[in-house]
């Protein structure tokens, strides 16, 4: 599983902040540690990712949920559960923005906003795409 988990991570490491322009690997918002994957049957795993805010106040960080979401959702290759969570206690609000981000009708509902579609496209493609 931990070739698995790497492979998570290397999609995930390059999101980009959507307020500074440094990587979530860069802040130390996201590592190699926070990520676990699990065998549910045969080719398909529940992917659970720990994030961690730069400030317990982050206003962000139910939009660097939504990226996490998003470019997981359009980069693995292999079928998944995918479930992410704020580290415990590295949040002021991390329980309600837990539920936010693993509830597929408010990602979609997000999504379909223009304006934060935009600063997600902008966090999730590569430099180079």
């Amino acid at each position: 599983m931990e070739e698995k988990a790497l492979e998570v991570y290397d999609v995930i490491r390059t999101i980009r902040d959507p307020e500074k322009p440094n990587t979530l690997e860069e802040l130390n918002v996201v590592c190699e540690e926070c990520v676990e994957v699990q065998e549910l049957g045969e080719d398909e795993y529940l992917i659970i990712i720990k994030f961690s805010p730069t400030v317990p106040h982050c206003s962000l960080a139910t939009l660097i949920g939504l990226c996490l979401q998003v470019k997981l959702q359009r980069c693995l290759p292999f079928k998944h559960k995918l479930d992410i969570f704020i580290s415990e206690g590295t949040h002021s609000t991390e329980e309600d923005i837990n539920k936010q981000i693993n509830d597929k009708e408010r990602v979609a509902a997000a999504m379909e906003n223009p304006n934060l579609r935009d600063i997600v496209e902008q966090c999730v493609t590569e430099p180079d795409d």
